[in-house]
């Protein structure tokens, strides 16, 4: 029996990044190394980033990819070194061809030792669901691999692998003390319990230890949380690493107990790493990610006075600092002054750059403007729009003018029944709110102002209001929003349909008019921002409806 000291290298490998990844897997190992680690292992597809998509289709993407992974295994010497990256199936060159049955790609594991590829593991179980599209790309593995690393017998297995009963039986069969799974695994809400299920249970059926690491980092509209998972042979859960940050982390594994022992093994910053805490740190996190990787110096955004801004604006303070923000004021004459007082307070309180431009003399011109072609016609929507769209054009004019990154403000319950007007208040290139719902917006500004006061307390209490007429709130238009977003998680998560929501208690007539506006709002989604995903159905790559379609429940 024997000992293994292993360093797991929860950390973010940016997509498309591959000679930034290259350098850093080598840094990070020779870390490892000087903690005197026997194994560093890396995430899946660490050298190209997670998901490529058809980067992949690229054969100078791969070309650099096998570049990347010839010079680790040069560089890492003295350490084994367990890597993600993408591979062709033998000698394959990546030609798409509609005719061709199989891609002839692998999403691969490499084991390197002292200059040279000791083992090489091709992912069995390719998602293809939700947010993956794995089959696109890849052709499944068969084959296990267990290694034997300074006396331990190791099982390799990526991802998707532990939660099939197929790969983990093969690599015990062939005699697998521990496997060591890497992990690409997307953030939403109730994920990482799911995945601590999964693992206690494959340890315990198996008696074998588990190390499993996962990506770290926001990636589009995905988000990765690491929480890197030991778990010991007899299902107990060794160590837990903090959701949504980095870190080398260094732990032993005894063959003979099945047990694991954290050496390095950093715990969580906050006290508080619940539910609420964990979605605020992702969605702080995919906002950083999001501006710093496409090269933006900072962030400007409309801020209304209402709560969703409210949100927005100290997300974006904590993701990038207050030099980094610029919020904008754009009042009308249906702006309240409760809305002027609370986004100045909270302006000045954030300290960030702070801008009041009304909108009125803009809005008075493009009326004087429009009336000979509206002649006959009364006030409607339309001058609504006209408002919004005019905030999107001064909010696009700054952006464009000062080099910051837009943000929409809008959250999910707006996006799901199209309460927001194309090019106006859904201008932006970022919606850090796309996939939250009002009532966790609520949920998500009441936890933030525990941690130190962030949004003024009159802007939680107050109606919720576009404020585009006299006297205006939301529930108009929408039902209360506790019942609004009831039915939307039934509908859009649960998949429910009519039927089933109202026999779970909502008025047929509400639940058929929401539905309605779902379904007949695509089109206004099709063309919203990239937002993060923490729901399981999120709109965009995972739920696909088509915008003209004459279903309706």
């Amino acid at each position: 029996m024997a000992t293994l000291r292993l360093a797991l290298a929860q950390h973010d490998f940016a997509v498309g990044a591959v000679e930034a990844n290259t350098r850093r897997v080598i840094d990070l190992a020779a870390r490892a190394r000087e903690a005197g680690a026997g194994l560093a292992v890396f995430p899946e597809l660490a050298l190209s980033g997670y998901p490529p998509e058809d980067l992949l289709l690229r054969p100078s993407f791969l070309e650099a990819c096998d570049r990347g992974l010839a010079e680790i295994a040069e560089a890492c010497r003295g350490i084994d070194v367990l890597v993600g990256h993408p591979a062709r199936v033998a000698e394959a060159t990546y030609t798409p061809d509609e005719s061709a049955s199989e891609p002839p790609l692998m999403n691969a594991a490499s084991l390197l030792r002292d200059g040279a590829e000791l083992a090489r593991y091709a992912k069995h179980a390719l998602p293809n669901y939700a947010v993956f599209d794995e089959k696109r790309y890849f052709t499944p593995g068969s084959d296990c691999r267990v290694v034997d690393i300074d006396g331990v017998r190791v099982g390799l297995l990526v991802c998707e692998d532990i939660w099939v009963e197929a790969p983990v039986q093969a690599a015990c069969a062939a005699g697998a003390e521990l496997l060591v799974v890497i992990n690409a695994s997307p953030y939403c809400v109730g994920k990482h319990a799911q995945r601590l299920d999964v693992l206690k249970r494959q340890a315990r059926k198996h008696g074998v230890g588990v190390a499993y690491v996962n990506l770290v980092g926001g990636q589009d509209d995905l988000l990765f949380d690491g929480g890197s998972v030991l778990v010991d042979g007899d299902g107990r859960v060794a160590a837990v690493a903090p959701a949504f940050a980095e870190a080398l982390l260094i732990t032993e594994f005894d063959s003979a107990t099945r047990r694991f022992q954290a050496v390095d093994w950093p715990q969580p910053d906050a006290p508080d790493t619940g539910e609420l805490a964990t979605l605020y740190s992702g969605l702080v996190m995919g906002l950083r990610d999001y501006v710093h990787k496409n090269g933006f110096s900072g962030v400007l955004l409309g801020l209304s006075g209402g709560i969703d801004s409210a949100l927005t604006l100290a997300l974006a303070v904590d993701a990038l600092g207050p030099g980094s923000v610029t919020a904008v004021m754009m009042p009308s004459r249906y702006t309240s002054q409760l809305s002027l007082d609370g986004a100045r307070l909270q302006a000045e309180a954030a300290g960030v750059e702070y801008h009041v431009l009304s909108i009125e003399s803009g809005f008075a011109a493009l009326a004087q403007t429009l009336a000979p072609a509206f002649a006959g016609k009364g006030p409607d929507i339309t001058e609504e729009n006209l408002q919004s769209r005019l905030r999107g054009a001064m909010l696009m004019a700054l952006s464009n003018k000062h080099g910051r990154l837009l943000l929409a403000t809008g959250n999910k319950s707006e996006m799901a029944v199209g309460y927001a007007t194309l090019y106006g208040d859904m201008c932006g290139a970022y919606a850090p709110l796309k996939d939250v719902y009002k009532t966790q917006v609520y949920a998500l500004s009441r936890w933030r102002n525990t941690q130190g006061p962030a949004i003024p307390e009159a802007v939680i209490e107050r109606p919720p209001s576009a404020e585009l007429r006299e006297d205006q709130t939301d529930q108009d238009s929408l039902p209360d929003y506790d019942q609004l977003d009831a039915i939307l998680a039934r509908f859009i998560e649960g998949e429910q349909s009519q039927a089933d929501i109202v026999a779970a208690g909502f008025e047929a007539e509400t639940v058929r008019r929401v539905l309605r506006l779902v379904l007949i709002n695509e089109f206004k989604r099709r063309q919203s921002a990239p937002g993060p995903r923490v729901t399981r159905r999120a709109f965009g790559r995972e739920r696909r409806y088509p915008i003209t379609s004459g279903w309706r429940p």
